[in-house]
């Protein structure tokens, strides 16, 4: 994707405690089923991926959790807020997440919600989970890396 592309993409809603939690090995983009009222609810920007989570049943992914509020003006058309979705990929791609997630520890987590050329995706992560240790590791690092990239800005103004 070229930097243009990228900034016309919308984000609805992000999952920023999964990157904390789990190491993302790879990831890809789906398309997901919604309702008209599902997607009026998002283009107002509300949604939550916190709880999210996504399932692979009779060579189908499904994204459970993942709530939508309800649209302020959709009356009886407002479906269920966390209704498992349905997402749209491949076959080819179904089966490379199905092997991947057989293996053990890995899973399927939603990291990013937004639109793209008028198109709600949903970005999921192949990921493993991160032991405490591991986060502890992961927070050093980025501190190290903030300390340094401000060394460098300090003395290039030459304070």
């Amino acid at each position: 994707m070229t930097a243009t592309e990228e900034s016309q993409d919308k984000l609805v809603a992000q999952n920023r405690r999964a990157r904390y939690d789990y190491t993302v090995l790879d990831t890809i983009e789906a398309g997901i089923v919604l309702a008209g009222t599902e997607v009026k609810s998002l283009r107002n920007g509300k949604a939550s991926l916190q709880e999210a989570f996504a399932t692979i049943d009779n060579g189908e992914i499904w994204v459970r959790q993942m709530h939508i509020p309800p649209y302020e003006q959709g009356n009886r058309w407002n479906l269920d807020p966390v209704r498992p979705r349905k997402l749209l990929l491949h076959r080819l791609e179904i089966g490379k997440l199905h092997r991947s997630v057989a293996q053990k520890g890995n899973t399927l987590v939603p990291l990013k919600l937004y639109f793209s050329r008028g198109r709600a995706k949903l970005l999921l992560g192949i990921c493993k989970g991160r032991k405490t240790h591991d986060k502890r590791a992961a927070i050093a690092d980025r501190d190290a890396k903030r300390e340094v990239s401000r060394a460098k800005r300090t003395g290039e103004r030459g304070e």
